[in-house]
């Protein structure tokens, strides 16, 4: 199929290149938070080192060997990636 209508997107983020699996488990983990502590809970301001040691704990879980948060049962990865994700949108 020939496409022929035409896109000014040249310079926009590439979120279609963001892997979709990777985000389901980030939405995954954000609904666990939510449920627990409130719907976007971390806007309301906290101690960047907490996002950082929550992060690094998830880390240091997932390179031990062990997947999946105990709590949760969604990959330390997700978890630690919620985290980070957090920290960048506090950062700007």
């Amino acid at each position: 199929m020939v496409f022929k209508a035409h896109k000014n997107d040249i310079g926009k983020p590439r979120v279609d290149l963001i892997p979709p699996l990777t985000l389901l488990d980030i939405g995954r983990v954000l609904e666990f938070g939510a449920n627990k502590y409130g719907a976007s809970n971390w806007r309301h301001g906290m101690n960047w080192s907490r996002l950082y040691g929550a992060a690094l704990r998830h880390l240091l879980a997932w390179f031990s060997g062990e997947d999946k948060d105990l709590e949760s049962g969604l990959p330390h990865l997700a978890h630690a990636a919620c985290c980070l994700l957090f920290l960048m949108e506090c950062e700007t």
